[in-house]
């Protein structure tokens, strides 16, 4: 493996986009990795799910981190659901793109996603009433489960 690597070296240097890409280690996405602010509500075998909040111009936001081993990136919006029980709640996201950070590190993707929510949806959220939270993008769903 570490011939690999050494071949990778040399050709890095005489300019090989691909082995520069193999040999770059991604300090920036793995701090930001570390430094996720927020708290972590849901999670799976598929990635974890970390919210905050935040309140600009009398209008409450939802902030999600995503961590996942999926590349999310879409055009077309995407959707967070609250499943409890018999209750459904679902927000649409705030931007149109989204788009993930890959960190070659330790291989996952870090998706940043604002919601608009109403004033009861954050207490919903904050007293972990709901059994299962799913993200859908493009024709993709990431099911996660809540946190204890």
């Amino acid at each position: 493996m570490s011939l690999l690597r050494s071949i990778d070296k040399v050709l890095a240097a005489f300019g090989n986009i691909r082995a520069m890409e193999r040999t770059h280690v991604d300090t920036f996405t793995e701090n930001l990795i570390s430094n996720i602010k927020g708290n972590k509500i849901a999670e799976s075998e598929y990635g974890q799910l970390f919210v905050s909040f935040q309140n600009l111009a009398n209008y409450e936001f939802l902030d999600v981190t995503v961590l996942s081993a999926t590349n999310i990136k879409t055009f077309k919006r995407g959707s967070l659901t609250f499943l409890s029980g018999d209750n459904e709640t679902i927000f649409l996201s705030d931007t149109q793109e989204i788009e993930s950070n890959n960190s070659n590190v330790s291989k996952r993707w870090m998706t940043k996603i604002s919601f608009v929510i109403g004033d009861g949806d954050k207490d919903m959220i904050v007293d972990k009433k709901f059994d299962k939270v799913f993200l859908k993008f493009k024709k993709k769903t990431l099911p996660l489960n809540k946190c204890d």
